[in-house]
């Protein structure tokens, strides 16, 4: 008698990507009416069962941080580029070495720059510390997009202060993995962009915005939406690095425009402090 398949097996659990890849490169999936329903990749994938995809991304992250007592959370944004100052320096060093000009430029950008990452770093510190001396009720932790970069500084911060944090991650064309800061259990994959972000909002008691790129744009500005809107409860907005956002947005154009009010200026906060941003927080819940 065959046995089954252990669903812990690797090739098994890696099954769905594997047809999603196939699916999204053109080739025909081969469908088994045979299998088991929820055992199906072929069957779940059909534009018919999009629904059911749906309540999966939402559920499995939702239940997951139930168990673990995450309640409220810090939510952190930014660049999956940027690299701490160690890292930066050594691909300066290389840049430097190989004499090649695009590439120093790049690599000082990136030296530039990692002064973020290790500002991330020191704030998911801050963010576990906090937490490890408050009652349950009161405790927040860091989630991130589970990425490289800001992502992964701030997870790291939480590590290193003997925090638990949260990563959501997603599925793109090029892979990219979770880093490796994140806690075990709690570093979750998503495929729909929407229900990713919704769960950032699910839980956050705070929203920290890092210099970044589109991906950091659209969450900042979704998140902004739903404030405004009520669509969500007001939640302190940061946005760490003022130099670097003040050159980027310039929302004071809409206001003159008349499509935003001028109080929709304060639904966010430029900061450049870490321990500023921290007391930002507190003291937008009155502690």
């Amino acid at each position: 008698m065959d046995s089954t398949h252990d669903i812990r097996d690797h090739p098994l659990a890696q099954a769905w990507e594997v047809l999603q890849a196939q699916h999204i490169q053109g080739e025909a999936l081969q469908v088994d009416s045979n299998r088991l329903a929820f055992a199906d990749p072929e069957f779940l994938l059909r534009r018919e069962t999009r629904g059911i995809r749906f309540q999966l991304e939402m559920l499995k992250p939702d239940l997951a941080q139930q168990e673990r007592g995450i309640e409220h959370t810090v939510v952190v944004f930014g660049s999956a580029r940027f690299r701490s100052e160690q890292d930066a320096q050594e691909q300066f060093r290389v840049a430097q070495a190989s004499g090649d000009a695009s590439a120093i430029a790049r690599a000082q950008t990136l030296l530039k720059n990692a002064r973020y990452y290790e500002m991330a770093r020191a704030f998911g510190r801050r963010v576990a510390e906090h937490s490890l001396s408050q009652v349950k009720a009161e405790q927040m932790f860091v989630c991130t997009g589970g990425g490289p970069g800001i992502m992964e500084a701030a997870n790291r911060g939480a590590q290193e202060a003997g925090g638990i944090s949260v990563g959501l991650n997603i599925a793109l064309p090029h892979e990219q993995e979770p880093n490796p800061y994140i806690t075990p259990g709690l570093s979750f994959k998503f495929h729909y962009f929407a229900l990713r972000k919704m769960h950032f909002m699910m839980r956050a008691r705070a929203l920290v915005a890092f210099p970044g790129g589109f991906g950091t744009l659209d969450e900042l500005f979704e998140t902004l939406t739903l404030i405004q809107c009520k669509k969500a409860k007001p939640v302190p907005v940061v946005l760490f690095g003022s130099e670097y956002w003040k050159r980027v947005l310039n929302l004071s154009v809409l206001v003159e425009e008349g499509v935003i009010s001028p109080e929709d200026l304060n639904l966010f906060q430029f900061i450049d402090d870490v321990d500023e941003a921290w007391r930002y927080i507190q003291h937008f819940y009155g502690s």
